[in-house]
């Protein structure tokens, strides 16, 4: 069963299509790297696929579970509330900005939403937040707010909480493009590490290098369309001139 479908998804703003007419499928433990110009859909992409915006059409899937579908008016139906939140703990969201509590401190912005939401008790919570701390490298930041934390440390905070809930699938929108290049390779090297988790993930990203190396396979998007999709050798070697014209721009990858 795949983990995650997207299903002839359609979004526009005032008018514009950003996306049209995509179709995809995660699988569990899956890595797949989005690539694309600016303006391409690729963070409408993720933001319809975690209903943080709602598609005009098409229908979204969690493990066979339908999260949201056409109707017969050609409205788009959301499943019940309380399915939606049972279908959200299936995946974690990694955004560029953090999106961290400034006023809760590092352990509380970790531990919030698994005692809030999934009804963790504190000291499980407490546990799994160390771990995940460790794990980043963090765990004498436990008491340090946010506001004291370099960019790359706060974007390692934000993934150890997406990870606190357990989900079986992440999503990182363009997680290192607030940071400079130093930052950015302390995170790209937290992000690899991850793959041992055996966590799908699905990473828009424009970091080329990592994108081959990680990935199980890349979309390239432009457009609001999906151009071509494969295993990064395929792609990054790629006779598509659309795809050519885009890779060509990063040195030392094509």
């Amino acid at each position: 069963m795949k983990l995650l479908e997207m299903n002839h998804v359609k979004k526009s703003f005032d008018g514009l299509m950003v996306i049209q007419d995509i179709s995809l499928s995660v699988e569990k433990g899956e890595i797949v790297s989005i690539i694309g110009p600016s303006g391409s859909g690729k963070s409408t992409l993720l933001r319809c696929a975690t209903m943080l915006e709602t598609m005009d059409s098409g229908e979204l899937i969690y493990l066979g579970e339908k999260a949201a579908w056409g109707g017969g008016d050609g409205k788009m139906i959301y499943a019940h509330k309380k399915d939606l939140r049972r279908i959200r703990e299936n995946y974690g969201l990694v955004f560029q900005n953090f999106n961290l509590f400034p006023h809760f401190s590092v352990l509380k912005n970790i531990m919030d939403a698994p005692v809030s939401v999934q009804k963790k008790s504190k000291e499980e919570a407490h546990k799994t937040a160390m771990e995940l701390l460790k794990k980043m490298g963090l765990e004498d930041k436990a008491e340090a707010y946010p506001c004291q934390l370099s960019g790359g440390q706060c974007q390692r905070v934000a993934i150890a909480r997406a990870l606190a809930l357990n989900p079986k699938i992440l999503f990182f929108d363009e997680p290192t493009s607030a940071l400079d290049p130093e930052l950015t390779g302390e995170v790209l090297k937290v992000i690899k590490s991850l793959a041992d988790l055996h966590i799908a993930m699905v990473i828009v990203t424009h970091e080329m290098a990592f994108a081959k190396d990680i990935s199980d396979r890349v979309i390239f998007m432009a457009n609001g369309v999906i151009i071509e999709e494969g295993p990064p050798e395929k792609v990054f070697a790629s006779d598509n001139e659309r795809t050519r014209n885009f890779l060509g721009r990063y040195n030392g990858i094509v």
